[in-house]
Parts: structure tokens; sequence; C-alpha cells
């Protein structure tokens, strides 16, 4: 399988954290922490073409850049349609994911396990893991697919970037959460969590 663009876009975040100082007084103000990942779930107002609507893992890289990834836009491509001439990906039945603007002929998959997949992996959580080297990606493909989502594409906030969005009152911003991160029927999950949401703020 080729993975193309991996390296440019790893240079691209790098970059990027070394050209901004930290963003530490904006990130105590929107309540993001500075070295956890969050999961953002876009307000009601938030009107957008690809953010609205959109739950998202956003983590935090040095420098007050963040890096995340949509997880509920479902694209109707496979894997299988994506690399027909790989036979492991034909046996990953779900659609292949809309990850975010950049890089979207890049594939990373979100895995959920306890230790790191491998080359070209970073921790979001816990217990979830983001790779983005091609052999890792094969081998979630052909041994973890069950539980795993295949994206295309990431989103990158420069500096201030999401931590103003925030303060917008853009993104409700939670800890996040492996199983709606990684749930196989995303139809509704949107709503779902903006329920329990504007539940919990009404109790405030």
């Amino acid at each position: 399988m080729l993975y193309r663009s991996r390296a440019l876009h790893l240079a691209l975040v790098a970059g990027l954290t070394m050209m901004f100082p930290a963003a530490a007084f904006a990130a105590a103000e929107s309540g993001l922490d500075e070295a956890e990942a969050v999961m953002l779930v876009a307000k009601p107002q938030l009107q957008h073409p690809l953010y609205g609507r959109a739950i998202l893992i956003a983590k935090p890289l040095a420098g007050g850049v963040h890096l995340g990834f949509i997880v509920n836009k479902p694209t109707r491509v496979t894997l299988g349609d994506a690399f027909p001439g790989h036979e492991l990906s034909k046996k990953v039945t779900g659609p292949a994911y809309l990850g975010g603007p950049v890089e979207v002929t890049m594939l990373f998959a979100l895995v959920q396990r306890q230790d790191s997949p491998g080359l070209g992996s970073m921790q979001l959580t816990d217990d979830l893991f983001v790779t983005f080297a091609g052999e890792t990606v094969d081998k979630i493909i052909e041994t973890e697919a069950d539980h795993a989502r295949f994206l295309f594409g990431s989103v990158i906030w420069r500096p201030g970037e999401l931590q103003e969005e925030v303060r917008r009152g853009a993104w409700y911003v939670m800890e996040p959460e492996s199983a709606i991160l990684l749930r196989q029927n995303v139809a509704g999950l949107w709503e779902e969590l903006v329920r329990r949401l504007e539940q919990k703020a009404s109790m405030l």
C-alpha cells in the first residue's frame, strides 16, 4: 500500500511547533489542557460544511499547535475501494472517514489498545493511539480493524486558533471517550452528545 506525504505532513507539524511560541495563557483561558487530548463536539450554532455537527479528538503538540481528527464523517469509500490491490483492505467492510482537510490523501488509523501499535504512532489517551506509518496501518488493518477507525486527512490548528474557537463558542470540550470516538454507528451520535452536554450545562 502507498501512503504518500507522511513525511511531509510530519514536517509540517514539526515546523509549526517551532515557528510559534508556547500558547499557555490562551490555553488556560479557554479551559483546554496544555498536555491532554480533548474531545470536541460542534455546538449547534457552528454552521460549517465540514465542522458543523462534527465530533473530533484534538491533541496538543509542542508550541501550542493542535492536531486533530474528525471521527463522525463517513465517506462512501471503503479501504478496498481506495486500495484495490490490497486484499486485506477489502475485508474492512466499514467506510473510511474524512478526518480533516489537511493531507486528505494520507491514511491514518485510530486504534484502541493499551500500548503503541508500532512505528509512526502517537498516543492520544490512555487507550487510544493514532498511527500514520504505512506498515503499522497495514498491521492494524490485518489484525485490529474491529476496534480501529481509518481516516483520510487531519485537522491542524495553529497556536491559539483552537483556544479562540472555544472562546467564541464553537465547541463543547469533553474528556475523550474511546467508545464514542470509535463507535461504528455514528448516526445520531452528534445529537446524543449535544443533548447530554446541554443537560449537564442546565444543571450547573
